[in-house]
């Protein structure tokens, strides 16, 4: 009966991890604290580093060292002034919060931490994880689209509760998961910030992955802008054009493309050598030769 109490409490907790209020502070902070602060000083235990592991299903890898070492030096000086979370495991244990503090107190010359155990279930373990990935500042859009699809695959819901539970639209969602469905190559030009969340949305609602890369290649080489890029993927003959043939474009002229786009009014572009000034109607063109003083006459 103890046992279920306990297992009852936890999950109303992890409940409130989710909920949209917590998610607009730190709620996993305020979930650590409310542990800690419900949690007798004779329960809390000392643990061996050396028996310390990883949360399996956390995705951080890269910790900052500087923020490392000040954390290392205040341990020294005070020691470890709050206790981390742990779950038994069959070897050892698993750090639920507190790996910072695992870390920096290996690095004091530590053997031993203060530490909570809990009975924290594997789905307990991943909510944890990747609602901690979720709130990450330094977070790629393609960390952030696979981290919403494994909250939705964890949890059992939908998109749409997922938006609710975290504050965003059910659009923002959708729009973030489609992009798991680029290739491979394009998802790691998202990842390492080649291409930016504008240009891969773009790209995730087209079917051609051949055309895909293609175009990723484009933005790439040619600087392509989003609406540059829309326009492109939105042309229904652009397929029909050998889009296996790529351009890589001259910029030494994009000053010189200013200015005439700055003189005109009209966006004007330089590539193969040629001048592009595109105009609206006639009238539009006629204005155009009146500001460059061209005279047509009509026989």
């Amino acid at each position: 009966m103890e046992n279920n109490n306990r297992r009852k409490a936890l999950g109303k907790g992890l409940e409130q991890l989710f909920s949209n209020e917590s998610l607009y502070s730190n709620p996993l902070e305020s979930f650590e604290n409310e542990i800690v602060n419900n949690t007798p000083k004779e329960d809390i235990v000392e643990i061996e580093l050396s028996e310390l592991r990883s949360n399996p299903y956390q995705p951080r890898k890269n910790f900052d060292m500087d923020k490392l070492n000040e954390l290392a030096t205040s341990i020294k000086e005070f020691g470890v002034l709050e206790p981390i979370i742990v779950k038994k495991s069959i070897h050892g244990y698993e750090i639920v919060a507190g790996e910072r503090r695992c870390k920096a107190s290996e690095m004091a010359g530590l053997s031993k931490i203060p530490a909570i155990i809990k009975d924290f279930s594997d789905e307990d373990m991943m909510q944890i994880a990747l609602l901690e990935n979720i709130q990450r500042e330094d977070l790629t859009a393609i960390e952030e689209a696979q981290a919403y699809s494994n909250l939705i695959r964890a949890l059992g819901i939908s998109q749409e509760e997922l938006a609710r539970r975290i504050g965003k639209s059910r659009s923002y969602i959708t729009n973030m998961i489609g992009l798991l469905k680029l290739p491979e190559d394009v998802k790691s030009d998202v990842l390492e910030g080649l291409i930016s969340m504008g240009h891969a949305r773009v790209l995730s609602k087209l079917e051609d992955i051949e055309l895909i890369r293609n175009l990723a290649k484009r933005v790439k080489e040619e600087n392509l802008s989003v609406r540059d890029l829309e326009s492109i993927a939105s042309n229904p003959d652009y397929k029909r054009k050998n889009p296996t043939v790529n351009r890589v474009v001259n910029r030494q002229y994009d000053y010189i493309a200013q200015i005439f786009t700055e003189k005109v009014g009209n966006k004007v572009k330089i590539s193969n050598k040629k001048i592009v000034i595109p105009f609206n109607s006639e009238k539009d063109l006629e204005r155009i030769l009146e500001i460059l003083d061209v005279e047509v006459k009509v026989d």
